[in-house]
C-alpha cells in the first residue's frame, strides 16, 4: 500500500477545470493514492457524481493508483473502490469494517481523544491533521503541526499515517520528517501551475 503522495479532489475543488484531466496529470506525474471526496459547496450529487466517479475511478486502475472514496459506501461498493476514508462523524469503524472486510479503510484523527476513542486498529491507516491551517475544508478543525504525526508514530509504529492539512511542496518534507509515511494534498495540485512539478516536489 503506497500513500506516498496522496491526492485528494471532487469536482468543487477543480476551479472550472475538468477533474478528469487534473487526475490524469497527477497520476502521469507520479501520485501513488487517490481520494475521491465529492463534497461541500458546488459539489456535484447522484447521477452526476457516479459518472465522474466512473471516469476517475479508470484513471486510477490504468495508471495503478490506489482508488479510496470518502465517505460514502454505497459509491464506494458501485465504484469498486479500493478503499474508503471517514472521519470522525462518518460511519462507526466496526460497522464499516463489517460491510468491507477486505477493502482499505482509512480513519481521520486530528487529537489524542479522538484516537483514545476510536477502534484505531480496525483502520489500515490513518490521516492525521489538518497538520497546517488550510481554507480547502469549510469545517477543518485548528492545526495540529507535525508533531501530531510523531506522536500517533510513537503510539502506534506499525500503522501508516498520511498527513493532510495545508500541506504543499514547500512543507512536504518537515510532515515525511515527523514520521508520515505519506502527504496528503488537495490544492497543492488543483491550483498547481504545473501538476507534473508540483506533484514531484511533494
Amino acid at each position: 500500500m503506497n500513500l506516498r503522495k496522496y491526492f485528494i479532489m471532487g469536482s468543487q475543488n477543480c476551479n472550472r477545470r475538468d477533474p478528469a484531466d487534473i487526475l490524469n496529470e497527477a497520476a502521469n506525474a507520479g501520485i501513488t493514492a487517490f481520494q475521491f471526496r465529492e463534497k461541500g459547496k458546488g459539489s456535484l450529487s447522484g447521477q452526476d457524481k457516479r459518472k465522474l466517479g466512473y471516469k476517475l475511478r479508470d484513471i486510477c486502475t490504468r495508471h495503478h493508483v490506489l482508488f479510496f472514496v470518502n465517505d460514502d459506501i454505497e459509491l464506494a461498493e458501485a465504484l469498486d473502490a479500493d478503499g474508503v476514508h471517514v472521519g470522525q462523524d462518518d460511519m462507526p469503524l466496526e460497522k464499516l469494517r463489517e460491510i468491507f472486510p477486505d477493502k482499505i479503510i482509512g480513519l481521520s484523527v486530528s487529537k489524542q481523544n479522538e484516537a483514545d476513542n476510536s477502534p484505531i486498529q480496525l483502520a489500515d491507516y490513518l490521516g492525521a491533521g489538518p497538520v497546517f491551517a488550510t481554507s480547502t475544508k469549510d469545517d477543518a478543525k485548528q492545526a495540529v503541526s507535525p508533531d501530531w504525526i510523531t506522536t500517533l508514530k510513537r503510539h502506534y509504529p506499525g500503522m501508516p499515517i498520511v498527513g493532510i492539512g495545508g500541506i504543499t511542496d514547500r512543507n512536504a518534507a518537515t510532515v515525511m520528517n515527523a514520521g508520515a509515511d505519506g502527504v496528503a494534498v488537495i490544492s497543492a495540485i488543483t491550483k498547481a501551475d504545473d501538476i507534473k512539478a508540483a506533484v514531484e516536489n511533494l
